[in-house]
């Protein structure tokens, strides 16, 4: 984690016990990270967070919603996308396991004194794992994938392929 003032964080005085709701807006360039800013966001980062806070800890739910300005694979035309992503922690006021005990990533330990919870890397995590794997373009005529769609769809119109029976047998047998 960082040092300083975190970019957004939970202050723990200020939630009340059961649902609490709290939104931030930030930008990609604010994480100070070369991964997010190379990675085509543009504009702000919505953060909603849901946080549940019990006598034993805080559940903290966060989701992301943002723009981004993608290539597509395939032609290399520019796509815009809006990237959504989500994360749930559980935090704990017990005391952390031995070190030989088994741990889910998902839950992490605070002390009592502790005055608020860092979330920073945990959305700039949400934000590198909301970009797709592959990128592809629908709307675009240029693109060389989707004429051929076109194309194979105006063939097909009349004749139906072997695939295409089996995929229906397929379908009608999971209905």
């Amino acid at each position: 984690m960082h040092k300083g003032k975190a970019l957004i964080e939970l202050r723990l005085a200020d939630l009340v016990l059961g649902n609490n709701e709290l939104d931030f807006t930030c930008k990609a360039g604010d994480f100070n990270d070369p991964q997010l800013t190379g990675a085509g966001f543009k504009g702000v980062v919505q953060v909603r967070v849901a946080a549940e806070k019990s006598e034993g800890g805080i559940t903290v739910t966060t989701e992301t919603s943002t723009a981004a300005d993608l290539t597509c694979d395939i032609c290399l035309a520019p796509v815009s996308k809006v990237l959504t992503g989500s994360l749930r922690l559980y935090y704990f006021y017990d005391a952390p396991p031995e070190e030989n005990q088994n741990v889910d990533e998902e839950c992490r330990f605070l002390e009592r004194s502790s005055e608020s919870i860092d979330i920073t890397e945990d959305v700039r995590e949400i934000l590198l794992l909301s970009l797709p794997m592959k990128v592809t373009c629908t709307d675009n005529p240029e693109c060389r994938l989707y004429g051929r769609e076109q194309e194979d769809e105006g063939t097909q119109a009349g004749e139906k392929s072997s695939w295409h029976e089996s995929l229906k047998k397929l379908k009608n047998k999971y209905r």
